[in-house]
Order: structure tokens, then sequence, then C-alpha cells
């Protein structure tokens, strides 16, 4: 008769997505990441199998996350330019805290293909809501295209440092809008 698991699968993958935060992909190993849960390193060793599976799961489980806050936005704001502002803003973690961190886990990402699928289906996703909420005669790709000018303004605010984050992205934000000729005002 199988063990009961004393943490769920949830549980237990929040608890090591934090600490890979804290490390990094590259430093999560099961030593640290049984200091992290309270589990065993060979509990763990017998939850994943190796290492990069650990890590894999780890990240399938912050996309899954990042699906259902997609999802949730998608519902929650209006069909409007304005609405495509708020939902990426609802979705921008604040920068001044994780930039770095998050950019370690976006390099994992890139390198493992099932993650980076993830990515990119999660990409198409988002680039459908918020062409809904920019529709233009003619125009198919402003979802696209406002989610490049999103992620540039927050990669950008990490360098520039230029205030509060979720005011220079919203600024940004705007001045696309602006540019493409969509009135995003309330």
């Amino acid at each position: 008769m199988p063990r009961r698991k004393s943490i769920s699968e949830p549980d237990l993958l929040a608890l090591l997505l934090d600490a890979m935060m804290a490390v990094g992909p590259d430093n999560l190993t099961f030593a640290r990441a049984a200091a992290s849960t309270g589990l065993s390193a060979p509990t763990l060793v017998q939850r994943f199998g190796a290492r990069d599976r650990m890590i894999e799961a780890v990240l399938l489980y912050s996309w899954d996350r990042l699906d259902e806050a997609t999802e949730a936005a998608d519902v929650g704001y209006p069909v409007s330019p304005r609405g495509a502002i708020d939902l990426l803003l609802h979705l921008t973690h604040d920068p001044g805290q994780g930039l770095d961190g998050g950019l370690r886990l976006l390099q994992e990402d890139m390198r493992n293909p099932a993650l980076r699928a993830r990515g990119s289906a999660w990409g198409d996703r988002l680039s459908v809501a918020l062409n809904r909420r920019l529709a233009k005669k003619g125009a198919t790709d402003l979802g696209w295209q406002m989610a490049q000018v999103w992620q540039g303004a927050i990669i950008w605010w990490g360098f520039c440092r230029n205030g509060d984050p979720a005011q220079a992205i919203r600024s940004a934000l705007e001045a696309w809008c602006e540019t493409a000729g969509l009135d995003y005002s309330p």
C-alpha cells in the first residue's frame, strides 16, 4: 500500500518555486529542496526521479499558475484597449521584487523544449485575448505587438528603474496605444 504524502503536490511545487526563485534553477539541488520543503532528499528523489525533472515540474507548475491568472484576467477585464492595458498590468509581477530571479527562470524556460513550447502557447493565448480588446479593422497582430511592448517595458524598467514600475509600464503601453491609433481612455 502506498504511503500517504505529507504535503500535496501543489503545495510542494509552490515551496520549490519559492526556493528556485531564491537560488535559481541551476542551484536548486535535492538537498536545498529538502531544506525548503521539510521533506527528505530521498523522498524528493522518489517523487521526481531526477533533479532536472524536479526543475521542469516546478516550472510547469509556474506556467499553470500563469495560465490560470491569464484566463481569470481575460474574463475580468473589459474588451477595450484600456482593458488590455489593465489585463497586462494585472499579470505584471513587481519587477523590483524579482526581475533578476525571473530572468533565471526564463532562461531555463528557453532551454527546455517542453517549457519553451508552454511559453509559446501562453503567448498565443495572451495575444488572442489582447487582439480581442484591440480589434481594429484589418489589424491582426496588435495583440502580439502589445505583448512585446509590455515585456520590453518590464525589461527596460529593470535597467532604468525610472520611478514606479507599474506606472512606467502603464505609460509605455499607453504610448504604444497612441502610436497604434487606439483610444485607451476609460
